[in-house]
């Protein structure tokens, strides 16, 4: 498909993440094949009608029996090229026009429930114990690993976030205290107030941290590096979490539950969407959403 580099290089031009910019260009690719196959030549904008839209839509629901957020997102990422196809003039409009996504349960955050947050927590403190006690060359790598998840877990950030935080973005004192971050999504500078939890959990690893040239909040322990990897930050999770029964624990999944305890305790949307660096309160709204564990709770209470 010969105009593929050409959308990559637009996506890459508007600024998009590299794994958004992979995910379109997948379900692109899916789309050019089905495409082929059902019509005998290959895709390219100008041959693409209202009807192969329609039908592609229903190929993906009833044939491959897609989920409809799977669906939808593949017919965003073609509607994005189609757009595109717009801007430099090589068709005059988005043949999509109104065929509609496929109509959806609003999505509930996964996050930690209340048993598994005591799990998480119980976790932690004895494996902190443990590496006191057995293994105190490991204490201060350990020392790190708790009071990140901790920190994680009661700031909401996001993993590219937490991992550009410096020493100079924290403010700390005994009663109070925040940290600045300055490129959140969208490049927004946001300011992230600390409860009592994640400033004793960010004190603690400071007054273990070792003292190296490195300007970074979360350093390494075991070499020179000067920030951990978004890869040792999940390897820290799933060593945790798995020790505390929970499964595919991700970096993402602290800030859903900080989320979601924010909002069952009261706090408004619009202070959670501040929280998180929200620009759009809708993205926030997914947060009252009920999960699983919500309506089964609901209809216990009928016993």
């Amino acid at each position: 498909m010969n105009h593929t580099t050409d959308f990559q290089s637009h996506l890459e031009g508007q600024d998009r993440a590299a794994l958004t910019i992979r995910g379109y260009l997948a379900d692109l690719k899916h789309f050019a094949g089905w495409f082929e196959q059902t019509n005998g030549e290959p895709l390219s904008p100008q041959v693409v009608t209202p009807t192969d839209i329609r039908e592609y839509r229903q190929y993906l629901q009833i044939t491959e029996r897609r989920k409809a957020t799977t669906i939808n997102r593949r017919l965003a990422a073609l509607s994005a090229y189609l757009d595109w196809a717009v801007q430099t003039g090589q068709i005059e409009k988005n043949p999509r026009g109104k065929i509609k996504s496929v109509r959806q349960e609003e999505p509930a955050a996964q996050a930690l429930d209340k048993k598994q947050q005591y799990a998480l927590q119980r976790a932690i403190e004895k494996d902190l114990q443990i590496a006191s006690l057995r293994y105190p060359k490991r204490k201060i790598g350990r020392r790190r690993d708790a009071s990140l998840v901790i920190f994680l877990l009661n700031t909401g950030l996001r993993l590219s976030e937490l991992l550009a935080l410096q020493i100079g973005d924290v403010e700390l004192s005994e009663r109070k205290g925040r940290v600045l971050v300055r490129q959140g999504k969208g490049n927004r500078e946001r300011s992230v107030p600390l409860n009592a939890e994640a400033r004793k959990a960010l004190q603690d690893w400071l007054a273990v941290r070792p003292q190296k040239d490195s300007k970074f909040i979360w350093t390494a322990v075991e070499d020179e590096s000067e920030s951990l990897t978004p890869r040792s930050v999940q390897r820290i999770l799933k060593r945790l979490g798995q020790e505390a029964g929970i499964p595919d624990p991700h970096p993402h999944l602290a800030r859903h539950t900080f989320a979601k305890n924010l909002v069952d305790s009261g706090v408004g949307l619009e202070k959670v969407a501040r929280l998180l660096g929200h620009s759009n309160l809708n993205t926030t709204r997914i947060y009252i959403t009920p999960n699983e564990r919500d309506l089964e709770l609901a209809v216990e209470r009928l016993n």
